[in-house]
């Protein structure tokens, strides 16, 4: 049993003391001492030594407060050898000690040897004969002492059993009772009585052997009953003689509990009664001085609400919510209950919360009259001071949303600005009549395009200005916040401080101040002063510096807010500080009510993101006000019909404002950016249409006739090959006059050309020049210009090779010159598709290379397209060759006519195609028409039978091609020509 027994002297485990004798205490609140080791509390035979030692025993009034033996329920090793259970239990101590007891393996000791079973082989061998010896003598000669023992109990034993087994089994029954009549007919039959009633000599002799047999199993059983005893007699003396001591010791037990309570009587009547009554005296006195106390806070807690109303009379919110929050506190902590107070906490409840929305409607009007000021203004926040002690008050009562206030007179003041700037710019312009077009969208239509740029960049300039403020204002919002935020992790970090402090301070063994011990024993709901000092001792913390600042803390934050009306915020905040410190229980231990009030550190992180979200948001709004503008001008198209250079002006602002307004808000913007991608696509793709109709248009004029080259083209390709990738400034009229020239000179190589590639040339830098200035069109323009060549190639190939000149134009033929003249045309094109390629590729990201794949597939169509004019070119002498050829006879004279023909016409060839193609390319095509007319001459001479064999006819044949070599090796450029007319001759197999 868990009872503590009050004797000084040890007692048994199965024993305890009465229940009035002892005090439940909180098993949370005991303080365990080391167990000392414990005599056996029912020793058998106690005397001597051992019986001093069993009065040093545990003892219910000294050992009161620590675990003794008599703590314990039950001995471990009765919980392990449990009957009951089928197994013993794997974790058991794991179960009831916890998962950090296991069994772990000893190690073994260092200093003794590890003995196996080999040591003692030697000793075993030595010793194994004689041990065989000796079994064998032992079976032999068994040992007399143990044979007569042995026979004498078998004896015995069975002749009791013998004995036993003749007393009738009735008298063995458990249920055997004589007042049953079949048990008692069965024991005493009266067939052996007479039923007379008359005792005749032989009911006698029956009595009297029934008599002598009950005797005799009496005897039996008693001899059995006797036998057995003697074989437990040590034991059953041995209970009986621990009978008696634990009776002795329970007599000792019950005198020590007399003495015991008369010495606890005594100490109450001496040392007691009269200390006692000096302690509730003292209680007294100092329940007078709260209850004085109390009444002066209350005087204070009066007046709180005219100083309120003080406070909002100037504005001074922070202050007012202060005094609110601590006469609240107040009221809570130390005022609690008083009658005359009872409406004072929903009061001020109210006055709170018409506190928060005059905070809330005066942030509103400060927002508005921030954002609407004239943006001329310097760039200084307006009223700084009011501004922050407005977001403090708001943080302060958790009104985390007034950034949507912000946010919404924000919107309202961007869609003004525009209104504003507009109507300014409407005023100077005496062609609109506001009278009649009243919509600003309709207003700015009809303006010209200077003066609406001029327009666009007013409001770039107001909205710059416009986010400026906002920024400087969201700043000084922002520093509040953050030192909201600093501020609750320093009180953090004090209250850290002052709970180590106090936890110091509430160790065991400090002393106790006065009038803690008599509250601490009024209070104690048991019968011992000394528990009621040590619970005292333990709460030192909890109990003294509660009440010490529940009785100082609230009175001085009062009194310093109770004449606070014409405060600052600033000097508010710190009295509040003060406050804080003051009410903390146990010297700052615990947290205070501003704490609370105000937002977690988690709360203040995410105003201070919105914060930045609104610089964001501001930033956006802009750019969308601004792409209103934008789409009010480009409703009717106007801004597709601007000329390059008008729409480069208005993309180098847009993106200046897109540039500026990053800068300063951190923030990408893509609206404006969107809107003008889009114009800008429009602007393209209508730059394009334009250029792809007049490039049309020229073709379908061209004439395919060499042009003159003027001096300004001459110096468009010289700046070229220079590096400009440019347009060059018109020169004024009339500065210089340069006669043309009849070749374009580039790379040290002369191209005849046709007026429309001229043109082209022009047209592809001007989409250069343009993605110069628009970067952002890149993809878009490269992709037109893409469009543009492919135009060109397959619309010049419809006009010549296809003969669609002769439609279009009115040609009567397509001559050799104009397929000459289509190729070095098509050669030029493909000379600059590089350096557009290299150009274009300077102005896209890596990313975007991908699309540079098109002006490879371009320069193969332009390659093929060359390649087709050279083939129609060869096709054409092969026509010729064929059908001459096919008449050629060989017979005199010589030349023949047919030879003469051929060469007229190589000549003809030749001269319409030498000032035209350069040197290697003309030396290249007369070697495939020479190839051709040795196919078809070698072909003619196989269908004659003319052979390579010194005969007349090859003699005719060899001054023929002879005259042919002579004539064509005469021309310009082909004198070292290599015919190779041997080839004509069918080889002899």
């Amino acid at each position: 049993m868990a009872s503590h027994s009050s004797s000084p002297v040890p007692h048994p485990s199965s024993g305890g003391s009465e229940g009035i004798f002892q005090k439940d205490r909180d098993p949370s609140s005991r303080h365990y001492r080391p167990v000392h080791s414990l005599p056996d509390v029912c020793p058998k035979e106690p005397t001597g030594e051992a019986a001093r030692g069993l009065c040093e025993g545990p003892s219910v009034v000294a050992d009161q407060h620590r675990w003794t033996v008599y703590n314990s329920k039950v001995n471990l090793p009765a919980a392990l050898n449990d009957p009951r259970l089928a197994k013993r239990e794997s974790d058991f101590f794991t179960k009831s000690w916890g998962l950090d007891f296991a069994e772990t393996e000893v190690m073994p000791s260092f200093y003794l040897p590890n003995i196996t079973k080999e040591h003692f082989g030697p000793y075993l061998q030595e010793t194994a004969q004689r041990e065989k010896i000796h079994e064998r003598c032992k079976n032999i000669c068994p040992n007399k002492d143990e044979l007569d023992a042995v026979s004498s109990i078998t004896n015995n034993h069975d002749k009791s059993r013998t004995e036993l087994e003749q007393v009738p089994k009735i008298f063995m029954k458990p249920d055997f009772a004589l007042d049953d009549p079949t048990t008692f007919n069965a024991v005493l039959p009266w067939s052996h009585f007479n039923s007379a009633g008359r005792k005749s000599s032989r009911d006698m002799a029956s009595s009297r052997l029934l008599q002598e047999k009950l005797s005799h199993y009496l005897d039996v059983v008693e001899v059995s009953i006797a036998r057995q005893i003697s074989l437990r007699s040590e034991a059953f003396f041995h209970a009986m003689s621990s009978q008696h001591e634990l009776q002795d010791r329970l007599t000792e037990t019950a005198r020590a509990v007399a003495v015991l309570r008369g010495r606890t009587a005594a100490i109450e009547r001496i040392m007691c009664e009269g200390p006692l009554r000096a302690l509730r005296q003292a209680l007294t006195r100092s329940n007078c001085a709260r209850l004085h106390n109390k009444l002066k806070l209350m005087a204070a807690v009066h007046q709180s609400q005219p100083t309120v109303q003080l406070l909002l009379s100037t504005s001074e919110f922070v202050g007012a919510l202060e005094l609110i929050a601590t006469t609240k506190e107040v009221l809570q902590q130390e005022l609690q209950g008083i009658h005359s107070f009872r409406h004072l906490g929903s009061q001020l409840c109210e006055m709170e919360k018409l506190i928060d929305k005059m905070m809330v409607e005066d942030f509103s009007m400060y927002s508005r009259s921030d954002l609407s000021r004239s943006l001329e203004d310097d760039g200084q926040v307006m009223e700084k001071d009011r501004l922050e002690s407005l977001v403090f008050g708001l943080l302060r009562q958790r009104k985390l949303d007034f950034l949507d206030i912000y946010s919404d007179e924000m919107i309202l003041a961007a869609k003004s600005i525009v209104t504003q700037s507009v109507v300014d710019s409407v005023s100077q312009i005496e062609e609109i009549d506001t009278d009649i077009v009243t919509k600003l969208a309709d207003q700015m239509r009809l303006m010209t395009f200077p003066q609406w740029f001029e327009l666009l960049k007013s409001v770039f300039e107001n909205f710059i200005l416009f986010l400026k403020r906002i920024k400087a204002t969201l700043s000084v919002v922002r520093n509040v916040v953050l030192e909201a935020l600093d501020s609750n992790q320093k009180s953090r970090l004090l209250e850290r401080a002052a709970a180590a402090a106090g936890g110091l301070a509430e160790a065991p063994g400090t002393p106790l101040n006065q009038g803690e011990a008599e509250l601490a024993y009024l209070t104690h709901e048991g019968l011992f002063i000394s528990d009621a000092l040590n619970d005292a001792q333990l709460n030192l913390g909890a109990g003294g510096g509660q009440e010490q600042s529940s009785t100082v803390g609230p009175r001085q934050a009062l009194s310093r807010l109770d004449g606070c009306g014409s405060d600052s915020a600033s000097g508010t905040t710190e009295s509040s500080s003060s406050r804080e410190h003051a009410l903390q229980p146990g010297g700052a231990a615990g947290i205070s009510s501003s704490e609370d009030m105000m937002p977690s550190d988690l709360e203040l992180g995410r105003v201070a993101n919105n914060i930045q979200e609104l610089l964001y948001t501001a930033s956006d709004v802009s750019h969308d006000r601004c792409v209103k503008v934008l789409m009010a001008r480009a409703k009717d198209g106007s801004l597709e019909r601007l000329s390059s250079a008008e729409f480069v002006f208005l993309s180098q602002a847009v993106e200046g404002f897109v540039r500026d307004t990053e800068e300063l808000c951190c923030r990408r913007s893509v609206s404006l950016r969107g809107a003008l991608q889009s114009q800008a696509n429009r602007f393209v793709h209508r730059f394009h249409e334009e250029r792809k109709t007049k490039l049309s248009l020229l073709l379908d004029n061209e004439r395919w006739k060499q042009a003159e080259v003027p001096a300004e083209f001459q110096d468009l390709v010289n700046s070229i090959a220079d590096g400009r990738i440019t347009l060059p400034e018109r020169k004024p009229q009339g500065t210089e006059e340069r006669k043309p020239s009849d070749y374009l000179h580039i790379d040290g190589q002369k191209y005849a050309v046709v007026g429309t590639v001229l043109l082209l040339i022009r047209i592809f830098l001007e989409y250069c020049q343009c993605v110069n200035d628009i970067p952002s069109i890149s993809t878009d323009m490269l992709t037109r210009l893409s469009d543009l060549l492919k135009h060109f190639n397959s619309r010049s190939c419809q006009l010549v090779l296809g003969a669609g000149a002769l439609q279009v134009v009115g040609l009567k033929t397509i001559t050799t010159k104009n397929l000459a003249l289509a190729s070095r045309c098509l050669q030029l094109v493909v000379h600059y598709i590089p350096v557009i390629r290299a150009h274009f590729e300077t102005k896209l990201t890596p990313k975007q290379y991908s699309v540079l794949r098109h002006f490879d597939h371009i320069t193969k169509d332009y390659n093929d397209h060359i390649a087709e004019i050279s083939a129609k070119l060869v096709s054409i002498m092969d026509s010729m060759f064929e059908k001459v050829l096919s008449k050629y006879e060989v017979k005199a004279p010589m030349p023949s006519a047919c030879f003469r023909n051929v060469c007229k016409q190589m000549a003809k060839m030749h001269e319409a195609l030498y000032e035209l193609l350069p040197e290697e390319q003309a030396q290249m095509l007369f070697l495939r028409i020479n190839a051709s007319l040795k196919m078809h001459l070698k072909r003619q001479l196989a269908r004659l039978g003319v052979h390579h064999d010194g005969g007349p006819q090859h003699g005719l044949v060899t001054v023929d091609v002879a005259f042919y070599t002579e004539n064509v090796q005469s021309l310009r450029t082909l004198e070292k020509l290599d015919l190779n007319m041997a080839e004509i001759w069918e080889q002899k197999r």
